[in-house]
């Protein structure tokens, strides 16, 4: 298959909501288009969420948790319904990557190679009921026989998730949120609705109980509703900090719970002892997944000004040799931009730094061979000052900035100077201080020799990257509320409670 070829759309309903364990008509006919972005050509049409919409989804999963069977079932029984989805996910891992790649641009291997692993999340947070303490037994010091400390389910979620990465997002947001006994409201984004639609079809061939898991499209206008719906407890977010800083605000003025994984600005920091070539080809090659599009991308690439115009020379020669084109080719390495929008972004950031005094080394246009679709040439700037806008915002696509630093502690101190910390990597043969220096790189996450991001860690950053963390045990804990419970004795269920999962382990 290739981009001229018109590409299936493996999914049934998108002209209708899931809400309620149902296929539901929309308020309205308005629809999004889902556009090919190697061809500029529609690739589907999804039903567009008015107010009525989120009212009723909303209205769905308050319903299925304030009366439904799904908060009060054992955690065991619901890591079953988990295991059902991982299992029905797998099975249509194909579609998955199909839909990702025809969304966004991704390369096609690349999704395909990534959709189990949308699965292997729900086994992850199912394994989780016979592990997890939710029930704990203390001694209580203020009086009392016996103290209980229960984390139970925050309540309704409202889940939000962006266009470059919905397989990983859905996953890390659902699968804890399910298993801790909450329902959720699934936004879905209108370039990317695909894989919340393949979920929906995949809960509704399980049995999942109506109302648990409710999924709809909108735009951030209707959006908005659903983090104000005063029944919504907890909001999780992963987008833009522009978009963050707003929805904070709004679940900080009704006290509602959130979590917000935002954008980035990540840091490589190259120290003089690591080869240049390597860390070039490491870089370059980061790079060019989801063409840049990517929030703990390493974007600004650090290295003592002995050694900047030879690490530019040899990273701009490895950028420069990507092969951009048809991203359901196999011999391709970059795909195009997402969207329109996106590549104009691209650009706009490309011609600031330009206009700054930042020195193009290599890229900055369209390739000349692809006429149509949202494409950009592998982007490399130098002799990049730290305070100017390549440096300081996020651009979301394939552009590097070289920044030369006087020595490591320089170094460390650009890597730290932005107002983001969701990423960051160093560069060096030796562990002692590759460790030595990731103590002080203020980021959430912090590689070795590599970009490297692991949400069975959990992941997430400081600053105004975003607040908690997904994936991993730490991704479960914002989905429950922790409950003291004292007690003049002890309740005969309680053994139950502590013992269940010991007894499934």
């Amino acid at each position: 298959m290739t981009m001229t070829e018109p590409h299936r759309v493996p999914l049934r309903s998108t002209d209708h909501f899931f809400i309620g364990g149902e296929w539901t008509e929309p308020s309205t006919s308005a629809v999004f288009d889902v556009v090919q972005p190697a061809t500029e050509d529609v690739y589907f049409q999804v039903a567009e969420a008015r107010s009525d919409d989120m009212a009723r989804a909303v209205g769905a999963a308050r319903t299925a948790f304030d009366d439904g069977p799904w908060p009060r079932m054992t955690h065991l029984d619901r890591a079953e319904y988990l295991r059902a989805i991982a299992v029905a996910l797998r099975a249509r891992s194909a579609d998955i990557g199909q839909i990702w790649a025809s969304q966004v641009g991704v390369l096609h291997s690349v999704a395909v190679a990534s959709a189990p692993q949308m699965g292997g999340v729900f086994n992850y947070y199912a394994a989780l009921a016979s592990e997890y303490p939710f029930f704990e037994r203390l001694k209580p010091r203020g009086g009392g026989a016996v103290g209980v400390l229960a984390h139970e389910p925050v309540g309704v979620v409202g889940a939000i998730v962006p266009w470059n990465g919905p397989l990983w997002t859905i996953a890390y947001k659902t699968a804890p949120a399910l298993l801790a006994g909450c329902t959720v409201v699934l936004k879905a984004s209108p370039e990317a609705p695909g894989e919340a639609y393949l979920l929906a079809e995949v809960a509704e061939s399980v049995g999942l109980p109506p109302g648990v898991l409710n999924v709809v499209t909108a735009d951030r206008e209707v959006s908005e509703l659903l983090v104000r719906d005063p029944r919504v407890d907890k909001i999780t977010f992963t987008g833009s900090t522009a978009a963050g800083r707003r929805i904070g605000a709004i679940c900080a003025d009704r006290v509602a719970r959130v979590t917000l994984e935002l954008g980035g600005k990540s840091a490589a920091v190259i120290l003089d002892d690591y080869d240049i070539g390597a860390a070039a080809t490491a870089l370059a090659s980061a790079e060019c997944f989801l063409s840049g599009q990517v929030c703990a991308s390493l974007t600004r690439i650090i290295v003592t000004r002995a050694r900047h115009d030879e690490f530019v020379e040899v990273l701009s020669a490895a950028f420069s040799k990507v092969r951009v084109g048809d991203h359901f080719d196999a011999q391709t390495e970059m795909g195009p931009l997402a969207m329109r929008r996106q590549r104009d972004r691209v650009e706009h950031y490309i011609a600031a730094g330009a206009a700054e005094g930042a020195t193009l080394a290599t890229g900055g246009g369209r390739p000349a061979h692809l006429e149509r679709g949202f494409f950009i040439e592998p982007t490399v700037f130098a002799n990049v000052d730290n305070d100017s806008t390549i440096a300081r915002e996020e651009i979301f696509g394939p552009v590097l900035s070289v920044i030369p630093a006087d020595d490591e502690a320089h170094a460390v101190r650009i890597a730290n100077d932005t107002i983001y910390g969701l990423n960051a990597s160093v560069f060096t043969n030796d562990g002692d201080r590759a460790f030595e220096v990731a103590r002080q790189l203020r980021s959430g996450t912090v590689g070795h020799n590599a970009m490297r991001t692991d949400f069975s860690m959990g992941f997430g950053g400081y600053k105004q990257s975003g607040i908690g963390r997904e994936g991993g045990r730490e991704g479960l804990l914002p989905f429950l509320e922790s409950k003291a419970i004292v007690l003049d004795a002890e309740p005969t269920s309680l053994g139950v409670l502590m013992g269940e999962a010991a007894a499934h382990g």
